[in-house]
């Protein structure tokens, strides 16, 4: 009898199915504290760049920079948004929302990244109106605010680069660095009209600004879809996790395996393992064992595991094997 344990708690413990749900001590994000601090400050600063601008359009009565100024609003939007998705992440989980708010900073990037999509269309069909009638500029005026705002959206852009790879704080980084990239576009344009006096350049300029712009939001679109999706995480493979898995002692079989993101750094997983007819104290070992596992290879803190020594069944929520057992003759097919 295995591990010294009597025939009557075997025949117990080999009807028995553990289902074991283990929450281990995810590390506070590294970049929530400096996120926050960060945002406030890219907000101060876009805030204080929108109030100049727009004065100095009413001033010079140029319509180029009121219309700047009415851009950077929805920089500024965008940065309250990605806050407000950093604040609610940081609110524990409640009797209604089980998991906390850690997808709300998925949510922002997405409406974002959406938001970067629409004015990267806006960016072309205005620069298609414009190359074909060109509409005169200040130059002067354009390169002296211009420098003005690459100065702020460029510190706000490398701020945000440093603070992390949220994807919520990622979006709002693409959404400075296209406007980090625009300003420097007018001034380089500001130069050309000055030189040449080719009004064209200005929207020549936004076709590729907006075509990067575009590049860069479908980029997180995508990523973004993906953890709402329920997707396997970037960067990780259900076949290293199951291996990793079945390398520990005691382990038989590893099938119904499921991995998927809460955050964009925050990852979860649920799965059947099968082991041999042994006591709860020892399978309270293996289990152990494979938490550490993954969390110290995978990045893996919110596990839910059900250990099992009988043949698992598809009509008690076996759904997805990944591999077969070793034991041979014994296979999942679903």
């Amino acid at each position: 009898m295995p591990f010294g344990i009597s025939a009557n708690e075997s025949r117990i413990s080999s009807k028995i199915k553990a289902n074991v749900h283990v929450h281990a001590a995810a590390p506070q994000s590294k970049t929530s504290q400096g996120a926050v601090r960060i945002l406030r400050i890219s907000l101060l600063l876009t805030f204080l760049y929108i109030v100049a601008t727009a004065v100095a359009g009413v001033r010079g009565n140029s319509l180029a920079l009121i219309s700047e100024a009415g851009h950077n609003v929805s920089d500024f939007l965008a940065l309250l948004l990605s806050l407000f998705a950093v604040y609610l992440q940081t609110r524990p989980p409640t009797s209604t929302k089980t998991f906390g708010y850690q997808r709300a900073g998925v949510l922002a990037a997405f409406v974002n990244a959406i938001s970067l999509v629409a004015l990267s269309i806006y960016i072309f069909y205005e620069g298609a109106q414009r190359l074909f009638k060109p509409v005169p500029v200040h130059s002067e005026l354009m390169i002296i605010t211009a420098a003005a705002g690459v100065l702020m959206n460029g510190i706000i852009a490398l701020l945000l680069y440093r603070s992390g790879k949220d994807v919520n704080l990622r979006s709002a980084f693409l959404h400075m660095l296209g406007d980090t990239l625009s300003t420097a576009a007018v001034i380089a344009g500001g130069w050309g009209i000055m030189l040449t006096g080719k009004y064209w350049i200005d929207p020549a300029l936004s076709f590729g600004i907006a075509a990067l712009i575009l590049w860069s939001a479908v980029g997180i679109v995508r990523e973004t879809l993906h953890i709402l999706l329920e997707g396997t995480p970037r960067g990780m493979q259900l076949e290293h996790v199951t291996q990793a898995i079945r390398g520990i002692e005691g382990v038989l079989d590893v099938h119904d395996l499921h991995i998927w993101s809460l955050g964009s750094e925050s990852h979860a997983l649920s799965c059947h393992i099968r082991i041999a007819d042994i006591p709860v104290s020892a399978s309270d070992l293996i289990l152990h064992e494979v938490n550490d596992r993954l969390r110290d290879s995978f990045h893996i803190y919110h596990t839910t595991i059900q250990l099992e020594n009988v043949v698992c069944e598809v009509a008690h929520g076996c759904v997805i094997p990944v591999g077969e057992s070793h034991e041979a003759g014994h296979k999942h097919t679903h």
